[in-house]
């Protein structure tokens, strides 16, 4: 069976901040790489009305872009309000994760670290790890949770578990094509000192490469893998 890879973020561009090194490498490695959003992450900003309309096309047109140089198969947009997940049953949002795996049957999951400053990200690691659970005959194998720069590591506070990764995967010839797919989201970008900067991405990749022997990498926090 060709193996397949999905990813369930929250807004389109998490699945470049979080594994569009992972997505590339794994692309040219032959496993199918699909992916789901779930909100456009544009919506909840005070804009008028006609500009909040035209961003939210310009993102899900970045995403297309980003799809492509990734080397990702399809993509899918789901419409939640953003920034507001938590005003949505968690059952719906637990209905919507099954019928993602029902469809594209994937052995590995990307989705958000289940502490995240943002509360969609949040919500979207809860309900994954709810539909999830290893029951007897599931597909999925393997389930890790990616990092957000300016999301994880902005969450402080003295009572949360920080993002502790346990799982590297070496970028070393994916990080120039994950610079380039996160160019397809001019919007999303910020300047230096901001970690989601270009400069931001780039070093975070360094700092989670020497960690683990590489030059560059991305890290995980590897929440299950069954073998069978």
């Amino acid at each position: 069976m060709k193996k397949k890879i999905l990813v369930i973020a929250a807004h389109p561009d998490d699945e470049v901040l979080g594994c569009g090194g992972a997505l590339s490498k794994f692309s040219k490695l032959g496993y199918e790489v699909n992916v789901a959003f779930f909100s456009d992450g544009v919506s909840s900003r005070d804009l008028k009305l006609g500009k909040k309309k035209k961003e939210i096309l310009q993102r899900k047109k970045s995403s297309y872009r980003a799809a492509k140089i990734l080397g990702i198969n399809k993509i899918e947009f789901f419409d939640l309000p953003d920034n507001q997940f938590d005003t949505i049953p968690l059952l719906k949002i637990v209905k919507l994760v099954e019928s993602l795996i029902k469809k594209y049957s994937p052995s590995t999951i990307f989705t958000h670290y289940d502490n995240d400053l943002n509360i969609d990200h949040r919500m979207i690691s809860r309900a994954v790890v709810t539909t999830t659970r290893p029951y007897p005959g599931s597909c999925v194998k393997r389930l890790l949770f990616f990092e957000i720069p300016s999301s994880t590591e902005w969450n402080f506070s003295s009572s949360l578990k920080s993002f502790s990764p346990n799982y590297f995967i070496n970028i070393d010839n994916e990080l120039r094509i994950k610079l380039k797919a996160i160019k397809c989201y001019p919007q999303e970008l910020r300047k230096w000192p901001h970690p989601r900067s270009l400069e931001g991405i780039n070093n975070l990749a360094k700092t989670r490469g020497a960690t683990c022997g590489f030059k560059s990498a991305e890290s995980f926090i590897l929440v299950r893998e069954i073998f069978s």
